[in-house]
């Protein structure tokens, strides 16, 4: 690129991106956010447990499509 390639970038640059303000935040935000990660529980949906009760008894029934499934993995 050329120099005013370069200026041309820069203040295209600047128009599109506002500036950053320099103060300082008004509190810490990392305490609020472990707390948040805390209270938040693993639930699965039923029918996330219906597709793998689906796949098991597929796979049990039918033990020879499992070459074709791990070939495609």
């Amino acid at each position: 690129m050329k120099e005013p390639e370069f200026d041309d970038l820069k203040t295209v640059l600047q128009k599109g991106l506002p500036r950053v303000s320099a103060e300082p935040l008004k509190r810490d935000l990392w305490p609020e956010m472990l707390r948040k990660l805390d209270s938040q529980q693993l639930r699965v949906p039923w029918w996330d447990w219906a597709l793998l009760a689906g796949a098991t008894l597929l796979l049990c029934f039918f033990p020879g499509i499992i070459p074709a499934l791990l070939y495609q993995l």
